[in-house]
C-alpha cells in the first residue's frame, strides 16, 4: 500500500476485486457456510478496493500530476541548497583570500 501507485495494474486490481467479490458470495452460498472462506476473501476484495482507488487517483484524478510537481519540487529544493553550499564554499575562500 506504501509503493508507488504507478506500479498498480488497473486490470489486475479489477480482476481481483470481481474474484473476490464473487467468491465471498459462494462462501455463503455453499452448505455449511464458510466463514472462513469469506473472511479471506473479504479481506482481499477490501485491499483491492484501496488500490483500485489508488490507482484512479493517480492515473484519472490528477494523483500523478501532484506527484511529479511534489519530486520536482523536493528536487528544486535540493538542487538550492547545494548551490547555496557551494556559494558559502566560494565566499569563505574569497574572505581568506582577501584576508592574506
Amino acid at each position: 500500500m506504501s509503493k508507488d501507485p504507478e506500479i498498480i495494474s488497473g486490470r489486475m486490481t479489477g480482476a481481483l476485486t470481481l474474484y473476490s467479490g464473487t467468491f465471498m458470495r459462494y462462501a455463503f452460498a455453499v452448505t455449511p457456510k464458510n466463514y472462513l472462506l469469506f473472511g479471506c476473501h473479504a479481506i482481499n476484495f477490501s485491499s483491492q478496493l484501496v488500490q483500485g482507488y489508488r490507482y484512479l487517483q493517480y492515473w484519472n484524478f490528477g494523483g500523478r500530476e501532484a506527484s511529479l510537481a511534489d519530486k520536482a519540487k523536493t528536487e528544486a529544493s535540493g538542487v538550492a541548497a547545494v548551490v547555496e553550499s557551494k556559494v558559502h564554499e566560494v565566499a569563505d575562500k574569497a574572505k581568506n583570500i582577501v584576508g592574506k
